[in-house]
């Protein structure tokens, strides 16, 4: 049987360093946020032959008053241009000249249009003031999201009262949890400063999910806890340690099939869906190191504190 709490400091530790550098990087640098909270527009293209390079396409876009127009190629033919807010006689203006060129016919000395160059795929326009609203709603869903899961566990618990409260199951459970947000929010950070990689609702829909991911593989560790200190009776951090153990095989098992998952969707998936699937890679693999080696950990520590207290 593997002893996981018996080296529970190194465990501390290790995630201590990677949650403040974390949090150094979302005070320093901050989250990017995407249009879906900031405003704008978003015109996604895909050319019939060769794609332009990003300087060819910014050069076109040169005589509209854009400010900062994001170019991302995605796929072979693909591009994906994020700018601020614009309304529907500059869409077919910027689309046209994107998907338009002039030939100049050497023998003739005649010019033509070559139309067709390009096919739209998609156009999405969302104004301040809709981003406003759901920058506000995101964070109150992540609040009762939290404050749902302390509850739950709380009443799920509520027959294991020693040697630590049902209420103590709840806040540890959500330690691990702020852990597992923490880190991609972290990463995030820096992907944004330096790759210009942006906060959307795809990749805020993939946190939740590791949310509730996380809590799933948490909850099961503390069940089996529970479920043993009921029927054996046996000392708490042994208790702990045989759960662990007990839970083991499943907890990877289910966290490589969604890993296999999420690459797949992050390597050969469209560009739409990688950084929500990033998301979900960074905060599951989070969400597993967390139920194993600080969920369990974290009780075993607070009842010895408890303990020494007593």
């Amino acid at each position: 049987m593997i002893n996981f709490t018996k080296h529970r400091r190194i465990y501390f530790v290790f995630s201590g360093i990677l949650i403040i550098a974390s949090i150094f990087a979302l005070l320093v640098f901050g989250l990017k946020p995407g249009i879906d909270f900031t405003g704008g527009s978003i015109l996604e293209i895909e050319y019939k032959e060769i794609r332009p390079s990003n300087q060819e396409i910014l050069e076109k876009l040169n005589e509209f008053d854009l400010g900062t127009v994001y170019v991302q190629p995605t796929g072979e033919r693909g591009v994906i241009l994020r700018m601020k807010d614009i309304d529907e006689e500059m869409h077919q203006q910027i689309l046209t000249m994107l998907t338009q060129e002039t030939i100049f016919d050497e023998e003739t000395g005649a010019l033509s249009i070559n139309t067709g160059l390009a096919e739209e795929i998609r156009f999405e326009s969302i104004g301040p003031t809709i981003g406003k609203e759901l920058k506000d709603k995101t964070k109150i869903v992540i609040a009762v999201a939290l404050l749902s899961m302390i509850i739950y566990i709380a009443l799920a618990f509520r027959r294991v009262q020693r040697p630590l409260r049902s209420w103590q199951y709840g806040i540890a459970s959500v330690l691990a949890l702020f852990h597992d947000i923490l880190i991609p929010l972290g990463i995030f950070a820096v992907l944004g400063k330096f790759y210009g990689i942006e906060i959307s609702i795809p990749v805020i829909t993939a946190l939740l999910a590791v949310l509730g991911y996380s809590i799933n593989n948490t909850v099961v560790v503390f069940d089996r806890i529970r479920e043993n200190l009921l029927t054996r009776g046996e000392d708490f951090e042994q208790t702990v340690d045989m759960s662990l153990n007990q839970t083991l095989s499943r907890q990877i098992n289910t966290s490589l099939t969604t890993l296999f998952v999420a690459g797949a969707i992050f390597f050969l998936g469209g560009e739409t869906l990688k950084y929500f699937a990033l998301a979900l890679i960074l905060g599951i693999c989070a969400g597993t190191y967390s139920s194993i080696f600080l969920a369990g950990p974290i009780l075993v520590a607070w009842h010895r504190f408890r303990h020494r207290r007593g």
